[in-house]
């Protein structure tokens, strides 16, 4: 139509600038910047178009478009409005902006339509693929999402190795190694796993994977000065959501535990990819007994007080071989959590306690059982004097009390009641095979990461203080685990304290051989052990060195 007009108005084409599916919402576009950049040239005469809003439908944009062909002597010619003034400018402007502000209302309003009718919103999510299929009119229905068990498979996977205290770089990396596609078909990244929890980005916080679908979380808006847009986050309130169970991925305990760690990790604004995991097995728990302070590494194998290294106000000049404290720590863990006593103990008590905790259960739904007969029959009672002419606002407050307890009494008693609890008759056994292997399991790097998690989980802090002699340093565990090591080595001699527990270096005897030589012959990890009492403490030569020698 405009080459027409060209030719009966007996003029020529000097280019044609196009910017074909690019929204006309603004101006950051190819063809219209070449078009502002030749007419400032002075290559054309004249710029014909169809409408107003094939050049910009932006009210701003087309304003300022119209200022720039005048500076330039341009004049601009539309088919159905004929040539442009600024008459036009302001009301064809007006107009096609309210079309563009009308036009996204009205997708907005068809996507949440779609979403109340348990359909997606738009857009792909990883571990979901397109249904497609078409109604009996032969239009195709939209929306429609089934379960990829392939990608649910690596989504149940992150959740899994995220909980068991796998960062989401190395998550990332092992996917990427193995040759996992990522959602955008190529690598994987960390910000791809923990993306942004405000927002419900990323796979660590969509929701539809616990088979809920939240549509307007976000808000798109146009950055006046790039063209681009950008996301805002909407109030709660605004938001849309619906439940869809049969797309469901992660169970309820698995989400609800990666929420606990990511609230854990991600202190306020901080992002968190920034929060430092540990590298070894102690990092971040070896604490100075003078200062405080952090042990940080001290060279490529010692650890040393930071604030005695940095700073120099802390006299705690001693260092410990790294690799020595961790295998002091496991070899106590070893010898003193394989007592044959203890662990029998323990499976008697726990037994008894948890057994006890059933009768009491038991007893207490018995209860519950006489108190909602008592609350039927009051019920009844209310109902009668409600037809005997009682007016119902005297008795509304006692009748809403006695319903809601009703409902609460009865979904305590739906509740699942727990059977006597019996033991494997090898469960002993198969607890102390366990710990033996425990320097093994966490030397094998693909369980390293999950058991050094349980293990630090136990322990609160191991702080390294100097002797009274000045010459090596003592070790003392604070924490869960320490309570279990003095309860295993003084249960029949000490009472303790808390759950602190002092672990002291056994020096050994060369003239009669090692102390406490295993009898079925396996040598000792380190010919060097640390138990928990209160007897004196030694130094242990391999692990420290004296300060004269630094």
């Amino acid at each position: 139509m405009c080459r027409e007009r060209v030719e009966r108005e007996g003029w020529s084409v000097a280019n044609v600038y196009t910017d074909h599916a690019i929204s006309g919402a603004s101006l950051m576009r190819p063809g219209i910047q070449i078009l502002m950049q030749d007419a400032s040239e002075g290559k054309f005469d004249f710029v014909i178009a169809e409408a107003l809003d094939r050049l910009s439908r932006d009210q701003e944009d087309i304003a300022g478009f119209h200022k720039r062909m005048e500076f330039a002597g341009v004049k601009i010619l539309c088919l159905t409005e004929g040539e442009i003034g600024s008459l036009h400018i302001g009301l064809k402007g007006t107009m096609n902006a309210m079309f563009l502000k009308d036009l996204a209302d009205k997708t907005r309003r068809g996507l949440r339509g779609r979403v109340e009718n348990g359909k997606s919103g738009g857009g792909l999510v990883y571990g979901y693929d397109v249904v497609k299929r078409f109604g009996e009119d032969g239009s195709p229905i939209r929306g429609e999402r089934e379960i990829n068990e392939f990608e649910a498979n690596v989504v149940r996977r992150i959740f899994k190795d995220y909980c068991n205290g796998i960062s989401p770089r190395a998550i990332a990396g092992a996917l990427n190694s193995e040759g996992v596609k990522a959602p955008t078909g190529g690598d994987w990244g960390p910000s791809t796993i923990y993306g942004n929890r405000e927002r419900g980005t990323g796979i660590l916080n969509n929701e539809l994977y616990v088979g809920r679908m939240v549509w307007n979380r976000l808000r798109y808006i146009k950055d006046p000065n790039t063209g681009k847009r950008v996301s805002r986050p909407n109030s709660e309130e605004k938001w849309v959501v619906k439940e869809v169970p049969d797309l469901r991925i992660i169970e309820d305990e698995l989400w609800d535990e990666v929420k606990r760690l990511q609230g854990k990790y991600n202190k306020k604004d901080q992002p968190l990819c920034t929060k430092n995991r540990p590298v070894h097995l102690l990092s971040h728990l070896v604490k100075c007994g003078c200062c405080g302070g952090g042990f940080a590494m001290h060279g490529k194998k010692r650890l040393a007080c930071s604030t005695s290294r940095n700073k120099g106000t802390c006299d705690n000049r001693l260092t410990i071989v790294r690799e020595d404290l961790e295998h002091a720590v496991l070899s106590a863990l070893q010898s003193h959590l394989m007592d044959e006593d203890l662990t029998a103990e323990f499976c008697k008590a726990y037994l008894d306690r948890r057994n006890e905790l059933i009768r009491q259960h038991n007893a207490a739904r018995n209860s519950y059982r006489r108190e909602l007969a008592k609350l039927e029959r009051e019920r009844q009672k209310i109902v009668q004097s409600i037809c005997d002419g009682v007016p119902a606002k005297m008795i509304k407050e006692r009748a809403v009390y006695v319903d809601a307890r009703m409902t609460e009494l009865e979904n305590l008693l739906n509740a699942k009641n727990d059977e006597q609890v019996v033991f494997h008759p090898q469960m002993a056994g198969r607890y102390q095979k366990e710990i033996r292997n425990l320097i093994a399991t966490l030397s094998d790097k693909d369980n390293r990461a999950e058991a050094a998690h349980m293990l630090r989980s136990l322990i609160d802090g191991v702080v390294l203080t100097p002797s009274e002699d000045g010459t090596h340093l003592v070790v003392d565990l604070v924490g869960d685990l320490a309570g279990i090591l003095s309860v295993a080595t003084n249960r029949d001699k000490r009472t303790v304290k808390g759950d602190l527990s002092k672990l002291q270096p056994v020096q050994q005897n060369d003239a009669d051989g090692p102390a406490n030589s295993p009898e079925n012959g396996e040598e000792t990890a380190s010919q060097e052990a640390l138990v928990a009492g209160g007897c004196s403490r030694h130094k242990l030569p391999k692990q420290v060195r004296d300060p004269r020698h630094r």
